[in-house]
């Protein structure tokens, strides 16, 4: 076998931690816009810095998660091009990567506050509980991953020290579970039409059924619009921004929620729904309307 050269290894330790997924750590700065602060340098540069460490955290569990699958990735008809399971990263390596980039990420969040690191790290934990078996429980398995956005965005409001609303938790909870879910029914929708048994895609989908996935995302698609509907007329959020303006956004989510339904339930292709939107032109621009429209509110309201 040949000599790697370092920066060789560098690529491949850069493409297993998923720079692609790092947008999801975004959820972290939520607080820091719905809080008004968004134009504080003080804040918004400890906002920025605990999205970075977050990054880290997902990257360093990205590494760990795909050294557990690496036998698995390799019979996947794409995973095996994944570094680890394609030989292109040693898995000593890959564990080394990903334990230096948790220490640095929670070493961050120290600086900033103890409370935040504490959570960092609670989300580190419960990363590892889902890599190391959890994920193969039907259901559980989305809520975890709902459960870390939830994290996401407490761990935002600890960076810069101010409440997070009950309301953006509960939103950001039934969104995550939503688009968990979705990809889950493309993932057995993709089994199906491969004629290959599901438990062989995700371990996980043996407990799922495409028609209970239909009814839980119609559900969870209800209540996110339902719960973003009374976060905008609730009336500490009309106090704190001094409008009632903002359910003119609600249907941008609407709209968005339904681009996401048909990404995942009615459309062929290898890539999950959670992937697919990020290059689905459609829904970008929907979600840069709802950006531009919650901004001008929030910050017109109060300028």
């Amino acid at each position: 076998m040949s000599r790697r050269s370092p920066l060789s290894i560098a690529r491949a330790v850069v493409a297993t931690t998923r720079p692609r997924q790092w947008v999801k750590n975004l959820f972290v700065a939520a607080p820091l816009v719905f809080s008004k602060n968004l134009t504080d340098p003080a804040l918004a540069g400890r906002a920025l810095l605990a999205v970075a460490a977050f990054c880290l955290l997902s990257g360093a569990v990205y590494a760990f998660n795909d050294v557990r699958d690496a036998e698995a990735d390799r019979r996947h008809v794409r995973k095996r091009l994944r570094p680890i399971a394609s030989g292109a990263l040693g898995e000593r390596t890959a564990l080394a990567a990903a334990a230096l980039l948790a220490c640095a990420a929670l070493l961050a969040c120290a600086l900033l506050s103890w409370p935040l690191a504490a959570v960092a790290a609670g989300y580190l934990t419960l990363n590892l509980g889902y890599s190391l078996g959890l994920k193969r429980i039907a259901f559980l398995d989305v809520l975890l991953i709902a459960g870390g956005f939830l994290l996401r965005v407490w761990a935002g409001g600890l960076a810069i020290h101010v409440p997070v609303s009950p309301w953006l938790l509960a939103c950001t909870g039934l969104l995550a579970s939503l688009l968990g879910f979705g990809k889950r029914a493309h993932e057995l929708m993709q089994a199906e039409a491969a004629e290959v048994e599901a438990h062989h895609m995700r371990a996980s989908l043996a407990g799922y059924r495409v028609r209970h996935l239909r009814w839980a995302m119609t559900l969870l698609a209800l209540a996110t619009s339902a719960a973003y509907a009374l976060y905008t007329q609730d009336r500490h959020t009309v106090a704190f921004f001094g409008t009632r303006s903002l359910v003119f956004t609600l249907p941008f989510c609407l709209v968005g929620i339904i681009r996401f339904a048909q990404l995942a339930l009615w459309r062929s292709g290898d890539d999950s729904p959670t992937d697919a939107i990020l290059r689905d032109v459609p829904f970008l621009l929907i979600l840069a309307a709802w950006g531009a429209a919650v901004l001008a509110i929030i910050y017109r309201a109060n300028g």
